[in-house]
């Protein structure tokens, strides 16, 4: 990721001279990689995998709480007044379920499903750090299933872009870490996690229309009544792909004042109609508790996508299917 041009790094200098620094800890003093820091006002943060996050009153002045959670933790709530410079959380008492005491052996077969990837820039989903989409993937076999990889379709830039005007034309680096969250069914909506595996990935201009990600080290396997793999944008890196703060929102200056517009991150996520069940599920992280909606325009007011008739992202997955003894 050499030669890589990161966002407003002035600003980033100018935030981290101010910001407070602050640490997560589990209780055995681990760092809590990727927490969640909820503003609890529809803004919020993300931790780095060292458990480190930024906080600013010159960024946040009306902000005086932050709820934080993570996977496998107890949710917390703290004042943002005297910011301690290490929090610990507590373990959550319920913990992931063990489906298989040992791990399959013997012959199996590589099943796959092809992800779904176009080249049209406007038929693209545009990433923004207080959304998570989620793909369901039904399961058709009784047979043990073993997920081997991902297969990630992404949209780097506008198909055009070489035939812009030559000011716009090179095209812009950037590098976006993305988290994959992988979740049981539970009454059609993404439930309890099947791993507290961090599975991150990071995107950059360079990369492939589709990223294959290999997971088999992390033993996710398919429950009877399938599962969701979701996809979650934490923000953009430095060079050495250190989580850098990124701010929900940008305060663009208009004759009307100041209007905040959601900070949108690339890669895009092309979105498609070509299959045709409604697999896709959304949700606002920082908003309405973060709950799971099918996207879907009884659920999804003034989208383009849905509007075009684009329902589903076509992520796809390659599945080791085991024989039976």
């Amino acid at each position: 990721m050499n030669n890589l041009l990161y966002v407003s790094i002035l600003c980033c200098f100018s935030f981290f001279a101010k910001a407070q620094n602050t640490t997560i800890v589990s209780e055995n003093q681990e760092p809590v990689s990727y927490a969640t820091i909820s503003f609890g006002n529809g803004n919020g943060l993300f931790a780095d995998d060292a458990g480190q996050f930024f906080f600013t009153k010159a960024l946040y002045k009306d902000i005086d709480s932050l709820y934080i959670s993570a996977i496998g933790f107890n949710n917390l709530k703290i004042a943002t007044q005297n910011l301690p410079s290490r929090i610990e959380m507590k373990t959550s008492i319920n913990k992931l379920e063990e489906v298989f005491l040992s791990k399959p052996k013997g012959k199996f077969k590589i099943e796959k499903i092809k992800p779904t990837v176009h080249e049209d820039y406007y038929k693209c989903w545009l990433p923004t750090i207080e959304s998570e989409i989620a793909v369901y993937f039904p399961n058709n076999s009784t047979k043990t299933q073993r997920i081997s990889s991902l297969q990630i379709p992404i949209k780097v830039e506008a198909k055009d872009w070489d035939k812009r005007k030559r000011k716009t034309a090179k095209k812009r680096p950037f590098s976006t870490l993305f988290k994959v969250n992988f979740y049981k069914n539970k009454n059609g909506l993404p439930g309890d996690v099947l791993t507290y595996d961090n599975v991150v990935f990071i995107a950059n201009e360079k990369s492939e229309k589709i990223i294959e990600l290999y997971v088999t080290a992390h033993d996710i396997y398919v429950p009877k009544n399938g599962l969701f793999v979701s996809l979650q944008v934490l923000g953009y890196t430095d060079e050495k792909g250190k989580l850098l703060p990124n701010k929900k929102y940008q305060e663009i200056k208009t004759k009307r004042g100041i209007v905040k517009v959601s900070t949108t991150f690339r890669p895009l996520l092309p979105f498609t109609n070509e299959i045709l069940e409604k697999k896709t599920y959304v949700k606002r992280i920082f908003l309405d508790k973060g709950q799971w909606v099918l996207f879907d325009k009884k659920n999804i007011e003034k989208s383009n996508l849905l509007l075009a008739g684009l329902n589903n992202y076509g992520l796809g997955l390659n599945i080791e299917v085991y024989k039976e003894d």
